[in-house]
């Protein structure tokens, strides 16, 4: 799945690099103060000393991000979740500050990075919707600009190649989202 948007962005001019979770020593958040948050909120870094802030960092000189999820029991893959808990917890200042923040139905502004986010899923294959339905959420509470959301599952593994190298070739021209509208009537 990676290799195949590697491949497309590659293709297309520009770099990449993979960085899977489960190789990097992330601890879970630890709500550090008494009222749950801590430095996170305040300083907009975390306290914990592993390797997210060197991540942190790979994230805040991309041009653009694609994050792939495992999808197990309908969901995000632990390492995931784990990661992107902290850190929307450094970042949640920014999205409180969002003018339409709390308005049913409304999206949150374009404010960051173009992101894609894909799940994929072996055995049944189910869960997939679920699972990008959450990443989707979380990577917009993040601040990431969600440009496309994509499901592959063991099914639809080989169809769904070349539309993922498509979609490589794609992010190299910076895409957004855009302003949100509402559809005319």
């Amino acid at each position: 799945i990676t290799q195949a948007v590697a491949r497309g962005v590659t293709q297309a001019g520009g770099q990449t690099e993979t960085l899977f979770l489960t190789e990097y020593k992330l601890e879970r958040c630890r709500q550090c103060d008494a009222d749950g948050w801590g430095m996170c909120i305040k300083d907009h870094r975390c306290v914990i000393e592993d390797d997210f802030a060197s991540i942190v960092t790979k994230i805040q000189a991309a041009d653009m991000l694609v994050f792939a999820n495992p999808v197990y029991f309908g969901d995000l893959s632990e390492s995931l979740k784990g990661f992107l808990d902290r850190f929307r917890r450094i970042g949640f200042w920014r999205i409180m500050q969002q003018p339409n923040r709390g308005m049913p139905g409304m999206p949150p502004p374009p404010q960051g990075l173009p992101a894609v986010g894909i799940c994929f899923a072996g055995g049944s294959g189910n869960g997939t919707t679920s699972a990008l339905a959450n990443l989707e959420r979380i990577l917009q509470t993040c601040g990431f600009d969600c440009v496309d959301m994509i499901t592959v599952r063991r099914q639809n593994h080989q169809m769904k190649l070349p539309l993922l190298e498509k979609v490589g070739e794609w992010l190299v021209t910076k895409p957004t989202s855009g302003p949100f509208m509402i559809p005319p009537r």
